[in-house]
């Protein structure tokens, strides 16, 4: 792992962190998948132009996606 990867992963797990709490807390989906998804998907991908598209396409999903449970 190179410097920007890591600075990228640790970066995307704040933001799943905050979603993920943000989820929890008033109880929706979206915000809750967004962050575990935040949180795990950098163990997985190695190409850092596909992490940020990844992680930019989680962190826009829950202001497109209006589902209310």
């Amino acid at each position: 792992m190179d410097t920007t990867s890591i600075t990228i992963s640790v970066f995307a797990g704040v933001f799943g962190c905050a979603y993920f709490i943000y989820g929890k807390k008033q109880q929706k989906l979206i915000p809750l998948l967004s962050g575990v998804g935040l949180c795990v998907v950098p163990y997985f991908l190695d190409s850092n132009m596909v992490l940020i598209g990844a992680c930019v396409a989680m962190l826009i999903a829950p202001f497109l996606i209006k589902i209310d449970f």
